[in-house]
């Protein structure tokens, strides 16, 4: 089920403290002020299904990924940045005290995008924005195909789940074959897997 709060107003603290820590601003709050709310739930709605438990509100999953995608980021790394970075709380309209969502959330998201025929609606969106601001002119060059930035960012988060799994692995043989693992094992790994894949 579609919840029908969307992108809202941004809260007065939310502001005040985003202002201040960003005084000269940053991408992701010139986002919202230059475009302001980018996406409404409503362009969602056939989507979602109208029983079971409310969803999280689909205009501000379709603003995290373009988010996610402009800036590289994991699902994992993105629901984090919802929940702990001022900028994106500003750019979505949150209270600086709301605990976001979990990260498996921006790949059913994703799924339903895609399965509804759906993800050009999120590239043709921000690309009509541009253009109403005179951002972008009209016949330019520009790419206006969004499977690419989806493509991006399944792409990521496999690489994600690629890394934890074999970090785990290593994890588990060095419990259990700790010798037979030091003679077989590359310096670099160490590196490369000793810690958690989003926190690189």
């Amino acid at each position: 089920m579609l919840q029908a709060n969307g992108l809202r107003e941004i809260p007065a603290e939310t502001r005040k403290v985003a202002q201040a820590a960003f005084p000269n601003g940053s991408l992701v709050m010139a986002l919202r002020d230059e475009l302001g709310v980018v996406y409404t739930d409503e362009q969602f709605t056939d989507l979602f299904s109208v029983r079971g438990q409310p969803a999280e509100s689909p205009a501000g999953l379709a603003l995290v990924t373009v988010l996610q995608f402009v800036e590289g980021l994991t699902d994992r790394q993105a629901a984090d940045a919802v929940r702990g970075r001022i900028e994106w709380k500003y750019a979505l309209g949150l209270e600086l005290t709301d605990p976001g969502f979990d990260y498996s959330i921006l790949s059913e998201f994703r799924a339903r995008l895609l399965a509804g025929g759906a993800e050009e609606r999120l590239l043709t969106t921000l690309l009509n924005l541009f253009r109403e601001r005179g951002l972008l002119k009209a016949g330019g060059r520009q790419r206006t195909d969004s499977t690419h930035v989806l493509a991006a960012i399944r792409h990521l988060n496999r690489l994600e789940l690629v890394g934890e799994t074999m970090r785990y692995a290593l994890n588990e043989l060095a419990q259990s074959v700790p010798n037979w693992l030091t003679e077989l094992t590359p310096a670099d790994w160490y590196e490369r897997y000793g810690r958690r894949f989003e926190r690189r």
